[in-house]
């Protein structure tokens, strides 16, 4: 079993005991995600790189929480929608490297219709 299903399993099982699944619609899950990425990005905001580097030392198990949270979204909305996420991401991944190749990309910020 791949880590991807694994987690699925677990997430699936956490909410089936609770019963949860009666709310768990494309679109909440959807602003669940959004709301835990949002908790992820406070840990950040206003911080230079030099004290996010300083605040991690301190906070990294919070911010790992908070990381946790996003893929346990991503996790149960792949379930339901019945999406294999390993294939989805190798499938980016694909995209992604056509879309920037190094020799264009490489040390640059550039979207790729600009490149």
């Amino acid at each position: 079993m791949s880590d991807i299903a694994k987690f699925q399993k677990m997430a699936v099982a956490f909410r089936d005991a609770r019963d949860w699944k009666q709310f768990h619609n494309p679109k909440d899950m959807a602003l669940s995600l959004v709301l835990e990425v949002a908790e992820v990005m406070e840990h950040f905001q206003w911080k230079t790189p030099e004290e996010v580097q300083e605040y991690l030392k301190d906070h990294k198990g919070e911010v790992a929480e908070e990381l946790a949270d996003v893929l346990h979204w991503v996790v149960l909305m792949s379930h339901d929608m019945d999406i294999d996420l390993g294939k989805a991401f190798e499938a980016k991944m694909k995209k992604n490297e056509k879309r920037y190749p190094v020799e264009k990309s490489k040390g640059k910020h550039t979207k790729y219709t600009e490149l």
